[in-house]
């Protein structure tokens, strides 16, 4: 991302222009003086008292003018600057009015300026200062005059009308330039407040998840964020690089939503896909000012947008499978007790009890059932336990022959030698089994063959694994990128909740349930397990 200058670069500092410009009125000042002196007009001057020194001064002024006008832009040296060059101001107006008595006036209302204007760029003290050396140059200027070989005609009060006015100049002057000095500091802190805002907003919208296009009058793209940019697929990664980009070159079809939002006509609210590889997107359009040509252009990922359908639909669910979770327990209850019944009497024969227990077992078995609905539903946490996973996944092949009629289906386990550690919460891996074993008997076969169903336990990385395989025509890539989506199924019987409930239930038990690929043909999912030394769920 380019470095933006900050907007307060933009505009020059007021005191570096304050300080050219009383460089640039020195320059003038000693203009003047040099043509008065060296020009025709020198007559109007009368007669000189020292006229070397006029010349040796006005020359050396006039160089120094100069020089200072050189050096008028170095906002660095503000306070030596100003102070010297008013110093030497003053000398100069002292020596001018000594060596030309009769342009004294004019000269004192030359210096008048080069007070005010030091008392205003200069601390208070220093300002008053300066109005004071003022005040005391044109006073000691006054007494050598009276005390010399030529006495001036001056009158005293004509010396101490510009003394007050000096010190009046530089006082209000002065107060003039605090002020100012606090309103620009203010000023600067606002603007760079302003900047830093500006570069927080920036950044906010280049790094938000919603597109966010700035469209003008001609359908060219004046400014877009980094989601629409990757949206559109133009590669750019800011604003700066779409800049000038024709929308119906990169989206027709999102071009002529806005032109339908602009003419007024209804508003095409079904998602669109704006790049192949790019996710859907629902665009909403919006005026970026009143009057204004340029346009909004919001471009909202429809599939968060399904997320958070699916979330309060998920929600809603889980309440409602709650509240039927906890009505399927009563008669539940009720044929487990008759049952029991049952199994008391004398006259049932040994072919009704094994019905009986069979009865009995898949009652418990729904009971483990509706209690992990329940347990997702209020989001408990997983009662983990250390299990042998070779030992556990055999018996749990026994009782699924002997309690569900696979006819010539097969279902066989694979496990080696050395036993398999775990941590997991048994009712929830009878419940993810049982779901993926179901699933791989019924849609893991090939159209006249009967389904062959393996249960390989192994250890990789100290994690222990146990994958459901079968020989079946696989899942096509399209499918299994959404297998673990709530409702989502390809049977017109299923409810598409069976693999998203096991994902849960493994999420719970700090597991993983994932879909592998198996080249050969076939389907596999595995579901990675704690090893029996990882931390127990608090």
């Amino acid at each position: 991302m380019t470095q933006r200058p900050s907007i307060i670069a933009h505009f020059e500092s007021a005191p570096g222009r304050d300080l050219y410009y009383f460089a640039l009125y020195r320059v003038l000042e000693a203009g003047i003086l040099a043509g008065l002196l060296f020009s025709p007009l020198s007559g109007m001057l009368g007669e000189q008292r020292d006229p070397l020194l006029g010349t040796v001064v006005t020359i050396g002024y006039l160089v120094f003018a100069m020089f200072m006008l050189f050096l008028g832009r170095r906002e660095q040296w503000l306070v030596p600057l100003v102070l010297t060059g008013v110093v030497v101001d003053i000398a100069v107006a002292s020596l001018a009015t000594y060596a030309v008595p009769n342009a004294t006036a004019g000269i004192a209302m030359l210096l008048l300026f080069n007070v005010a204007a030091a008392a205003l760029l200069l601390p208070r003290r220093l300002g008053l200062g300066v109005a004071l050396l003022a005040t005391l140059a044109m006073g000691v200027e006054f007494v050598v005059e009276t005390v010399g070989s030529t006495p001036t005609d001056r009158p005293v009060a004509e010396i101490i009308m510009f003394a007050v006015t000096y010190l009046a100049v530089g006082l209000l002057a002065s107060q003039a330039g605090q002020r100012a000095r606090s309103s620009q500091a203010l000023a600067d802190q606002r603007g760079v407040e302003v900047a830093n805002l500006f570069e927080v907003n920036e950044l906010i919208i280049r790094r938000m998840r919603t597109g966010v296009l700035v469209v003008d009058a001609d359908n060219r793209i004046k400014l877009a964020n980094e989601a629409a940019s990757l949206l559109l697929g133009d590669g750019s990664e800011g604003e700066n690089d779409s800049h000038g980009i024709h929308l119906p070159q990169v989206a027709p079809e999102l071009a002529r939503r806005l032109q339908q939002w602009r003419n007024g006509w209804k508003n095409d609210e079904t998602p669109l896909q704006l790049s192949p590889d790019q996710p859907e997107v629902q665009p909403r359009f919006a005026r970026l000012l009143a009057g204004s040509e340029l346009s909004l252009v919001f471009l909202d990922d429809a599939s968060v947008v399904s997320r958070r359908a699916e979330s309060l639909t998920l929600s809603a669910l889980g309440r409602f499978s709650a509240s039927l979770a906890h009505e399927i327990r009563n008669p539940l209850a009720a044929i487990n007790y008759a049952v029991q019944l049952l199994e008391e009497s004398k006259s049932i024969i040994d072919g009704d009890r094994r019905l009986l227990q069979i009865i009995h077992q898949q009652c418990q078995r729904t009971n483990g059932i509706v209690e992990s609905v329940l347990g997702l539903a209020r989001r408990e946490r997983a009662s983990p336990e250390h299990v042998d996973l070779n030992g556990y996944v055999r018996r749990f092949v026994d009782e699924y022959q002997q309690n569900m009629s696979i006819e010539t289906d097969s279902l066989e386990t694979v496990i080696g030698a050395r036993a398999v550690p775990a941590l997991v919460d048994l009712r929830h891996l009878q419940q993810i089994l049982t779901v993926l074993v179901h699933n791989a008997l019924n849609y893991g076969r090939l159209p006249g063959e009967p389904a062959r169903v393996r249960l390989r336990v192994f250890q990789a990385d100290n994690r222990p694994i146990i994958d459901v395989l079968d020989r079946g025509p696989g899942i096509p890539e399209a499918v299994a990128a959404q297998l673990f989506r709530p409702f989502f199924t390809t049977s017109e019987h299923g409810t598409g909740l069976g693999l998203y409930i096991a994902r849960e239930l493994c999420r719970a038990n700090q597991a993983s349930l994932e879909f592998v690929a198996v080249p050969g043909g076939g389907s596999c999912f595995r579901v990675t397990l704690p090893g029996p030394h990882s931390l127990l769920p608090a």
